[in-house]
């Protein structure tokens, strides 16, 4: 009896930066086909729509972000010590609302999202879970 090596029971999608706008994080809004039967394209759009909006609260420039580089000069940066920067406290609403689109959307068609965070910032990776196939 010979034993075939295991496979997941699961694959990936990966929504890749769109850089037509520059460097600044955003990802490509386009529908990947491997989640056509899973999921709607209108909730799809929505989630990567409303992550990339959180980029780019977290990359403008205001009067409270230029206070705070302006304390955190003042103080050699040990101001990061005891407070977030605008930039992690936006990073934060990005994994509460990745967190909540799996538990309402997601979870439920078989699909997870991880957190753009934990990849770098370069992809947002979609697990797909695959039913088994047994012969």
């Amino acid at each position: 009896m010979t034993q075939t090596p295991l496979q997941p029971n699961y694959m990936k999608v990966f929504i890749q930066r769109d850089y037509t706008e520059g460097t600044s994080v955003q990802f490509q809004t386009r529908f990947p086909t491997e989640l056509e039967s899973r999921i709607d394209r209108v909730s799809f759009e929505r989630t990567i729509k409303k992550v990339n909006e959180y980029f780019i609260e977290a990359e403008k420039g205001n009067c409270s972000t230029f206070c705070e580089g302006f304390c955190a000069c003042f103080s050699a940066y040990l101001i990061y010590l005891f407070t977030e920067t605008h930039y992690e406290k936006c990073l934060r609403k990005v994994s509460a609302y990745i967190a909540m689109q799996n538990e309402l959307v997601y979870n439920p068609a078989g699909l997870n999202i991880t957190d753009p965070v934990l990849r770098g910032l370069r992809v947002i990776e979609i697990s797909i879970d695959r039913p088994l196939n047994r012969t």
